[in-house]
């Protein structure tokens, strides 16, 4: 009979909690599927008379993280706190030097740190294993090094935040405007402390970056991934887009090109009949695209805590079995520096502006398009508001480039009230 394998957990949330009440449910069941009795021996959290709704008087209790990390009853570090600096960087270096094997929710902290902290582990023998981190339930990570490891992959393109998807899916559904529906999830406990990690598109952009580097055989390069939130979408854009049968997204690509790695995190068009186009709420989707294997896609919720805390235990029952495989699914010192690269390649454009109600503006603006190389697919004018008449036109495939260029001279026409906005419309 094995030892069994113990656990330290450090953080005590919403997710550690999840990971303890799996442990002490499914105990034996656990067993049988991986051979081997898993046990919690030590938790860490900075306030232990918290009521956690969970027995927890079985486990030594460590307020310092880096004390639970260093413990020798711990043979597997669990780091749900969160953060990209201070105790979850700390206390996983710590665990790694002390030779224990991190099972870590914690997207930030490597697509922050993710090279030094794989070369530090694989270094000692050691894994790092992070499913619950990209995409919550959704086995995205096992599908990259496992599933498809036979396949180059093309592209890895998904929605990968949850609240901004309920956002837009809520102001799709119900009418409402961006700042009505914010605050709403912002009273339901959908917003990160930080409202901008979600709905700048900054969790997203770090999950996109952890999925790249496997992907593409990469080091994580967060800083190269092109981020735009959701802040500037109005409800018209959600209903206008909708007559011309799609529906806005915040999408994240990655591929890799000829002239370097492309990530982006933005918003974008997509089919309404797609998908992508019918994923409602707190819902993920993430598509992968193989030479082989063609398009698979993969949709789960993507956080709380049962999703979250399955994807913790499938990691721990990876390790319990005796499967280790380096972090991003190669040895870390092969995995190449990236050259990052813009999206260049050409694809449709969703348009919208608001033109002064005068004649000749409209054929103003088709002047600039057609002097940047961009033609019209479909163009719709919407009825005339105090001077202002809004426009949408869908492009034929062009570049950003043309499309910046293009909103550059719409400033000189004195045509165009405010500031114009542009989506691209992504095939999925």
């Amino acid at each position: 009979m094995s030892e069994p394998l113990r656990l330290g957990i450090a953080g005590l949330g919403t997710v550690g909690i999840g990971i303890v009440k799996i442990v002490q449910r499914h105990a034996d069941l656990i067993e049988r599927r991986c051979g081997r009795r898993i046990v919690i021996t030590a938790v860490s959290a900075r306030d232990r008379s918290k009521n956690r709704d969970a027995d927890l008087s079985d486990y030594a209790w460590e307020t310092d993280p880096v004390a639970l990390a260093r413990r020798a009853d711990v043979d597997i570090f669990i780091e749900v706190m969160g953060g990209s600096e201070g105790p979850a960087q700390d206390s996983t270096l710590a665990a790694i030097e002390a030779g224990k094997d991190v099972v870590t929710a914690n997207k930030a902290l490597l697509a922050h740190h993710g090279q030094a902290l794989a070369e530090a582990a694989e270094a000692r023998g050691r894994v790092i294993r992070f499913e619950a981190a990209v995409a919550g339930g959704i086995p995205v990570i096992k599908a990259l090094t496992e599933g498809l490891a036979g396949n180059a992959i093309t592209r890895v393109m998904g929605v990968m935040n949850g609240t901004c998807n309920y956002i837009l899916t809520r102001m799709d559904s119900a009418g409402l405007p961006y700042d009505t529906v914010f605050e709403e999830a912002r009273q339901l406990g959908y917003l990160e402390a930080d409202p901008n990690l979600d709905v700048g598109g900054i969790d997203a952009g770090h999950k996109l970056s952890l999925l790249a580097a496997i992907a593409f055989g990469t080091q994580v390069s967060f800083d190269a991934v092109d981020l735009e939130g959701i802040g500037r979408i109005s409800i018209d854009d959600i209903r206008r887009a909708g007559d011309m049968g799609f529906k806005i997204k915040l999408l994240g690509v990655a591929q890799m090109t000829g002239r370097g790695l492309e990530q982006r995190m933005s918003p974008c068009l997509v089919p309404a009949d797609s998908p992508l186009g019918q994923l409602q709420g707190g819902t993920n989707m993430v598509v992968l695209e193989g030479d082989s294997v063609g398009q698979i896609v993969l949709r789960g919720p993507g956080a709380g805590m049962g999703p979250t805390a399955s994807a913790v235990m499938a990691d721990v029952i990876e390790i319990a079995r005796g499967t280790r495989i380096s972090t991003f699914g190669q040895p870390a010192n092969t995995l190449a520096v990236p050259v990052a690269a813009k999206a260049t390649a050409p694809a449709p454009y969703y348009l919208r502006m608001e033109l002064q109600d005068k004649p000749g503006a409209l054929a103003k603006i088709a002047t600039v398009l057609g002097e940047n190389g961009i033609s019209i697919d479909r163009m719709r004018q919407y009825g005339h508001d105090a001077g202002t008449a809004p426009v949408l036109i869908v492009t034929h495939k062009t570049t950003r480039d043309a499309i910046d260029h293009a909103f550059h001279g719409f400033a000189a026409t004195g045509v165009v009230t405010g500031v114009p906005v542009a989506f691209r419309i992504e095939a999925v």
